[in-house]
């Protein structure tokens, strides 16, 4: 049995505002939530959002998380009659938008629920008692009156299968819970400081966007054959209203540098068991940090047919354990015999328990997979407890190794594709050799660097290259903290060599290093000639690396008289 973590009470507050014209909104703010699924370097909290839309006769759409239940109750309450609302329309059924939905219909039994055919069955799992509903597909309409009429959307696999889309043609409001969304909570309702919030927001597709990359285009044509758009009423962070067309757009561009990758991994997960889809998640990020795609596939809910087309285009195939009784357990036998015959020996395999309690073994699956010569890209992972930020970080780094290994022939045809005089002039320009050294909770990691220089005067700062498979990558973001540890000429082989190793997913980078912490938390290399404590201040992404800028806190020198180690290449084509 899984063991829960104790929970820790927080700063939540709620506020009510007019969107639009018969439009409220309702948004639950957790100020200091710090994590959310896999992203667990939040900063600025999240928000839980739920409109009421009133025609000549009303619909409310999504409910919040349970841990608002009163304030959301005593505020929906105190705006509206339970008794009169005539449609709960279900955007997705995650807990986090779907919590309340048996409260509210304990005060609304009257209430017809609006949903996908999934989201219904996965609702009839979740409240255990009968309600009215009105599954809805792509194109179908619901008039609420006064030139209220809304046109759902079908939006599969962003993040969950079950999602949809509402547009409201009066208002041109769009509601579409988790996509175009952000983990940010701040007084401002609308998305006005787009500075303010952007890399929140494209952290948050890189997490659970990117992943789904073919579903957000499907979606988004979809989308297309609407009427003009003019408030993105998400279900987490601020209203898109300053920065629809911009905002969107990038939605777009990423997605389809996402869908050009030539190579594919097929994740398959069981939705609404154990942390199944948050652990295929986090394999998911690690892969697509390597210009890997995901297709992510519910073992609940797939159809035959798309697991054998899914599974014969794909690169390789990752399966987070489902159940091994119940209904869903019988959809994903099928499902996963259906991968087994479809499974050839090009193809490489990573396994992940999902720690639901009843978790299928992956152990006769993987013998299964050796047996059909499928190599295995990273060890079996095992969840036997609620699992933690170290855990997460396991999955997103056996996800890169997996990603890695699959583009390995295009990273060495890449390197040979540069024009040699261009490789030799780019090769002459020299760096100094570092270890970069992070620690965030209780993760920790470290990257061996060439490519640092100093960038500033007032204040003092510095910027890093760091390529985006990187694992400590996801430890660099703006208010991260790291040291920067120089090393010395003639006394660096050990560090180097130590520092170059491929580390199996989670290992610990300082077994057998000497290290004592800074101030931040980050550990210092003892062995070091010098080192500085930084602070992200922010950072450019590139093609293929960050560009991360950095200020200096305070540093010292071990040795005065030593000299920082140089590295000296002869071509441009790798460190």
């Amino acid at each position: 049995m899984v063991a829960l973590t104790e929970r820790v009470q927080r700063r939540l507050t709620v506020e009510k505002v007019e969107i639009a014209s018969d439009t409220t909104a309702i948004r639950c703010l957790d100020w200091d939530r710090d994590r959310f699924d896999i992203e667990f370097g939040l900063k600025n909290g999240t928000t839980y959002n739920s409109f009421i839309i009133r025609g000549e006769k009303t619909a409310l759409v999504d409910t919040s998380h349970e841990k608002f239940r009163q304030q959301y109750m005593d505020t929906l309450t105190g705006e509206i009659d339970p008794k009169e609302i005539d449609y709960l329309i279900i955007s997705h059924t995650e807990p986090d938008h779907s919590g309340l939905v048996k409260d509210v219909l304990a005060l609304a039994p009257q209430a017809i629920v609006v949903g996908a055919k999934v989201a219904i069955q996965f609702l009839e799992n979740l409240i255990h008692q009968p309600f009215e509903r009105l599954v809805v597909k792509n194109g179908d309409k619901l008039d609420l009156g006064n030139g209220h009429v809304i046109e759902f959307v079908s939006a599969p696999n962003l993040h969950w299968p079950d999602t949809i889309f509402s547009y409201d043609s009066k208002t041109q409001v769009m509601f579409t819970c988790d996509a175009f969304g952000m983990h940010y909570c701040s007084d401002s309702t609308y998305d006005e400081d787009l500075a303010a919030v952007e890399e929140d927001y494209h952290f948050y597709y890189e997490c659970l966007m990117a992943p789904n990359a073919r579903s957000v285009l499907s979606a988004m044509k979809r989308m297309a054959e609407l009427g003009e758009i003019g408030t993105v009423a998400t279900g987490h962070g601020p209203l898109l209203r300053y920065n629809v067309v911009e905002l969107t757009g990038r939605y777009k561009k990423w997605s389809q540098e996402q869908a050009k990758a030539e190579t594919t991994v097929a994740v398959f997960y069981t939705s609404d068991y154990g942390f199944s889809d948050r652990l295929a998640q986090a394999i998911a990020h690690g892969i697509t940090k390597t210009g890997v795609a995901v297709e992510m596939m519910d073992l609940k809910t797939a159809e035959l047919q798309e697991v054998r087309e899914l599974v014969g285009s794909a690169a390789g195939i990752v399966i987070c354990s489902p159940p091994s009784n119940g209904a869903a357990a019988e959809n994903a036998e099928a499902a996963i015999n259906t991968i087994l015959v479809a499974a050839n020996n090009k193809q490489s395999f990573g396994l992940c328990e999902s720690g639901g309690g009843d978790d299928a073994s992956i152990y006769p699956l993987r013998n299964k997979f050796k047996e059909l010569g499928l190599k295995e890209a990273f060890p079996n992972i095992l969840i036997k407890e609620a699992p933690t930020e170290a855990i997460y970080q396991v999955c997103d780094e056996a996800g890169t190794d997996l990603g890695q290994w699959l583009s390995r022939d295009k990273a060495v045809k890449q390197m040979k594709s540069l024009d040699s005089d261009v490789d030799k002039a780019l090769g002459r320009i020299s760096g100094g050799l570092y270890i970069i050294t992070a620690q965030k909770g209780e993760v920790s990691s470290a990257m061996l660097a060439s490519w640092v220089t100093q960038a500033s005067f007032k204040p003092l700062g510095l910027t890093i290259a760091v390529a985006k498979d990187r694992a400590i990558e996801s430890m660099m973001h703006a208010g991260d903290k790291f040291v920067l540890n120089v090393l010395e000429e003639g006394n660096y082989q050990s560090l180097m060599k130590h520092f170059l190793k491929r580390f199996a997913p989670g290992a610990d980078r300082f077994a057998g290093v000497k290290t004592q912490p800074a101030t931040n938390g980050s550990p210092i290399l003892t062995d070091a000639l010098a080192y500085m404590e930084c602070e992200v201040v922010s950072r450019m992404e590139l093609s293929d690396h960050h560009i991360v800028y950095a200020t200096v806190d305070s540093g010292r020198v071990s040795n005065p008289e030593a000299l920082p180690a140089v590295h000296h290449r002869k071509v441009g084509n790798h460190y």
